[in-house]
């Protein structure tokens, strides 16, 4: 039997279907759409026409995930529609054009599942503690714990990729200045913060992902100050063609590294890439609790 997840972020509204296999999950199909509900947000309602949009492309994901047989489907939301006034106005209408609810992640929500999924499908040995760091649009999850106990200590900071492009990149490519405006902005939000102690360290979401074809899996300093050259130095048009990426996904990457430099330092490690994040997450939370386990 498969499953689905389509998650409303505030960059992209992505499908997932797969299916458990051995203890695991077979990618069936993925698809995304950068719906940047995020960036369309003003005085902090989603646009009507932006509703509408994401309304159809869900509708759309929806359709994708029955012709492969997906029965279950979960649709999830985050940042950007959780700090919504018109949140509910907004699932109401998804679930209109899709047939299917709306649910809207807490920032604890996001964090677990962002663990969940990034641990019980990473490739290699995750003994001991983990912290999982999960770079989204509106929102970033620094999550710890372990493979046999799940997530024990989380926090949620309302910034993320999309965030910080939005309030300081506007040139092509960015300037210096701007680039360490979003630097000192990460800076101050993490400035003091008490982490627990980790000897892994995973990086999840659609910067990480960006960032394994730009400088691959292992991101240490040297790893992402390569790709702040290469986005501060090569307009957002050639990086994209160059390295087979969305065009706005390059606008919001050079944020996205910024936090994980900032991160990688405070957690005194290296980050993975991961292969795993919140819609794997809530396909294994629809399985069985023994098949989690066994993940």
């Amino acid at each position: 039997m498969a499953y689905a997840c389509i998650d409303i972020g505030s960059n992209t509204t992505r499908l997932l279907v797969a299916e458990p296999s051995d203890g695991r999950l077979r990618e069936l199909m993925t698809q995304r759409a950068f719906t940047t509900l995020g960036k369309a947000t003003t005085k902090g309602r989603i646009p009507e026409e932006k509703i509408e949009e994401t309304a159809e492309v869900v509708a759309t994901q929806a359709r994708l995930a029955r012709e492969l047989g997906a029965e279950d489907i979960a649709v999830v939301a985050t940042a950007a529609v959780r700090a919504a006034k018109n949140r509910e106005e907004f699932g109401a209408a998804v679930e209109a054009e899709s047939g299917l609810p709306v649910r809207v992640l807490s920032g604890h929500e996001e964090a677990r599942l962002a663990f969940l999924g990034a641990t019980r499908t990473f490739s290699g040995p995750l003994d001991g503690s983990i912290a999982v760091v999960d770079v989204g649009g509106g929102s970033t999850e620094l999550v710890f714990g372990t493979l046999a106990e799940g997530a024990t200590w989380e926090e949620s900071f309302r910034i993320g990729s999309g965030f910080l492009a939005d309030s300081y990149l506007r040139s092509d490519p960015p300037s210096v200045a701007e680039l360490e405006s979003v630097r000192a902005h990460v800076g101050g939000v993490f400035e003091g913060l008490r982490v627990p102690s980790a000897v892994h360290a995973v990086a999840t979401g659609g910067s990480a992902n960006a960032l394994r074809r730009l400088v691959g899996a292992e991101l240490v300093y040297e790893t992402l100050e390569r790709a702040i050259r290469i986005l501060g130095s090569t307009p957002i048009a050639q990086v994209a063609k160059r390295f087979e990426l969305d065009p706005e996904r390059v606008r919001v990457l050079p944020a996205g590294v910024l936090l994980f430099e900032e991160l990688s330092r405070l957690l005194g490690l290296p980050l993975s890439v991961g292969r795993g994040g919140v819609r794997e997450g809530v396909i294994l939370d629809l399985l069985s609790p023994d098949l989690v386990a066994s993940a």
